[in-house]
């Protein structure tokens, strides 16, 4: 994969992603969902954890091979 294809699938601001390995020193399991609110470099970025009421329980930084970005909406594969 070349860099350009890194960068386009790395997780922008406001993404909403899914956990894929568990984070035990956040209390963090694999699968929760979160909303990217900021890129810290290359390789991570700080997610935002809320509950259903969207009171955030957790922020923690989380590395972007160890996210899934979700999507709502059909795109072409």
């Amino acid at each position: 994969m070349t860099e350009e294809a890194a960068q386009s699938d790395r997780p922008a601001v406001l993404d909403v992603v899914a956990l894929l390995a568990d984070l035990p020193a956040q209390g963090l399991a694999r699968g929760q969902v979160g909303t990217v609110v900021e890129s810290l470099d290359e390789r991570a970025v700080l997610v935002e954890f809320t509950d259903d009421q969207g009171r955030a329980f957790a922020v923690a930084p989380c590395p972007c091979s160890e996210l899934l970005v979700l999507h709502y909406v059909p795109q072409a594969a």
